[in-house]
């Protein structure tokens, strides 16, 4: 049958004009609206108004103009039926085989910090969609693009062959349905928030593909990477890559934990992270001296970690960073000094990303994990604890330094798995016990971990001590301060504990489990 007629409304006007001068010298009769026909007209393409098509002006500012059966009729009818052929005779009607649309810029208007309601629904492209999904619906017989990516492969399929071969129209059409998903799922979050109902009877989210990876968590399993739109500047997924070979699924993982843990801190931090625990943070009045106390607190673990300091990196940090083997580094920037010492080491992922000295973005946003058959969704834990907040139940109260060290330590263990206990000292980690499947567990891993460091430091847990056994074992090392949830039934025994042993402990109130 051939591609002879098409329609075309684009709001991205990128390669369109090239595109369609070179359909037209293939003898295509270009049919257009508002915008773009005015451009094409401007560029000496030849071009015909939507509103000779229809036999209808375009009206209400341009929100109808291709709501009209002249249009969807040239876009559903069923070419082989005869039927079909006859009625379009009838009528006077005339197939369309061609539709080249992309949409009203709906995630841009609401990405303007001072977008109003009134622009964004006014953004939401109503005749766009509804010719798209005509086209990709009748794609046996109409080739349909979205994508100014697919202009050159079509536009090569109809000067060889006078159309486009029924698996392309395949692939488009699938591609279409995937773009006006993503639309409307743009704009029914959009919606529910405005309504405050983030949490609706359907929950659908969209995401783009910023690359295909190697392989997933294991090299038998395939992965891809996707972005959220209109993710913030301090997130993974925006940073710039510096330097280095690609990441992988696990590295993008761990680099994630790692930033989370970082955006806690307003003072310079540094945190190192290892399958997605932490394994040393540490805060200072540098970059250099917070990447000391990071790397001290498990110069074992360290190796082949992930990085992320909250300043930009100098020369002087990168030289440290430089002694050790690294698979990621991420920060807000890097000197000209350090990037000539980092980039000496071929392989190392160098990332930056928005500003996180003021402890980047901490607004709530909802989190989906997938389990088989379908997902849970819950809010980021994005909980602050202020020292008012804390509660003192036990005889001693904290020092003025042990207070700081526990609040220093309750801001890493949220970012453990649990269950999770966090030893501090000096401004840093001294010992982390992660994912055990008892809280004494835990304990005995981060105390071990410590070793001499743990006379002296203090300890945070994630969750509450269902008996006094930890504190028991908190005050052998010589623990002298705790900061837990609190909660239990039995947390008269764990304060008792304390209480002979001289112990300082406060309660929080909330908890901070993380699977």
């Amino acid at each position: 049958m051939g591609i002879k007629r098409a329609l075309v409304s684009v709001s991205d006007k990128t390669g369109i004009v090239e595109f369609c001068r070179e359909l037209s010298k293939l003898g295509v009769e270009i049919i257009s609206t508002g915008g773009t026909k005015s451009l094409l007209s401007k560029e000496g393409v030849p071009v015909i108004g939507i509103s000779e098509v229809t036999g209808f002006p375009e009206i209400l500012d341009g929100r109808v103009k291709t709501l009209h059966p002249a249009v969807h009729s040239g876009l559903l009818a069923v070419r082989d039926s005869a039927e079909h052929q006859a009625q379009m005779k009838e009528l006077g009607l005339d197939y369309i085989d061609l539709v080249v649309v992309n949409l009203y810029p709906f995630q841009e208007t609401i990405d303007k910090p001072d977008v109003t309601y009134e622009d964004a629904i006014e953004n939401i492209d109503i005749g766009g969609p509804t010719m798209l999904r005509s086209a990709a619906k009748n794609h046996a017989f109409v080739s349909v693009v979205v994508d100014a990516a697919d202009y050159a492969s079509v536009l090569e399929e109809v000067r060889t062959g006078g159309d486009t071969t029924l698996e392309t129209r395949k692939r488009l059409a699938a591609k279409v349905f995937r773009h006006t998903a993503a639309y409307d799922a743009l704009i029914s979050d959009y919606l529910s928030n405005v309504t405050g109902d983030p949490l609706p009877e359907r929950y659908t989210v969209t995401y783009e593909k910023i690359q295909d990876l190697r392989y997933g968590e294991n090299p038998h399993q395939k992965a891809a990477f996707y972005r959220k739109p209109l993710a913030a500047a301090d997130t993974l997924t925006t940073a710039e890559q510096l330097h280095g070979k690609e990441l992988s699924y696990n590295n993008i993982n761990d680099a994630n934990a790692a930033l989370q843990i970082v955006k806690e801190f307003e003072e310079p931090a540094v945190v190192a992270v290892k399958h997605m625990n932490p394994c040393g943070v540490g805060v200072g009045e540098s970059i250099y001296e917070a990447y000391r106390k990071a790397y001290e607190a498990d110069p074992v673990s360290i190796f082949g970690g992930i990085v992320a300091a909250n300043r930009i990196v100098d020369e002087a940090t990168a030289l440290l960073l430089k002694e050790i083997f690294l698979e990621i580094i991420l920060a807000p920037g890097f000197t000209s000094e350090a990037l000539e010492v980092l980039t000496q080491k071929k392989n190392i992922r160098l990332l930056k990303l928005g500003n996180l000295a003021a402890g980047g973005s901490r607004s709530s946003q909802f989190v989906v994990t997938s389990i088989d058959g379908g997902m849970v969704v819950q809010e980021s834990d994005v909980h602050s604890l202020k020292e008012s907040d804390l509660q003192v139940v036990t005889d001693r109260k904290p020092t003025e330094e042990e207070l700081k060290q526990l609040l220093f330590g309750w801001k890493v263990v949220k970012h453990v798995k649990s269950n999770a206990i966090v030893l501090a000292k000096d401004d840093m980690t001294v010992g982390v016990g992660a994912g055990q499947m008892n809280r004494v567990g835990s304990a005995k891993i981060a105390i071990d971990q410590a070793g001499d460091k743990a006379k002296g430091s203090v300890l945070a847990s994630d969750a509450f001590f269902p008996m006094g056994d930890t504190l028991e074992l908190a005050a052998k090392a010589g623990i002298t301060a705790v900061i837990q949830p609190g909660g239990s039934v039995r947390d008269e025994e764990s304060i008792k504990v304390a209480n002979e042993h001289g112990i300082a402990m406060v309660f929080t109130g909330v908890r901070h489990f993380k699977h």
